[in-house]
């Protein structure tokens, strides 16, 4: 198996269960609850990747829309410690996923 069929089951478990490491930017954070819960659950049954938001197989970012506005998703990876790049994303005794949600006009 390569390292990136390894990475996007990764992202892929990480998104879909939302066993949330992530942030939630101040456009997200302003938007009444129900309406964070709607597009986290578009972000966990998202599917639509191609080469144009993919290129690199692995999963790691998404746009959705939801009543005419545009959000991004990225999967992000780092060391256990949170402070540096992860040595090793395929490898998660070694990698922290964390996943940012925002608004297009705030990336």
């Amino acid at each position: 198996m390569t390292d990136t069929i390894k990475i996007r089951g990764l992202n892929d478990s990480f998104r879909q269960t939302l066993v949330f490491g992530g942030f939630l930017t101040p456009g997200l954070a302003s938007l009444p609850i129900e309406r964070q819960a709607q597009l986290l659950e578009l972000v966990r049954k998202f599917d639509r990747f191609t080469p144009g938001n993919d290129p690199h197989g692995e999963r790691d970012f998404g746009g959705i829309e939801l009543d005419a506005t545009w959000y991004f998703f990225k999967i992000d990876y780092y060391d256990l410690a949170g402070r540096f790049a992860s040595p090793d994303p395929a490898d998660p005794s070694v990698t922290q996923r964390v996943m940012i949600v925002m608004r297009a006009d705030e990336y």
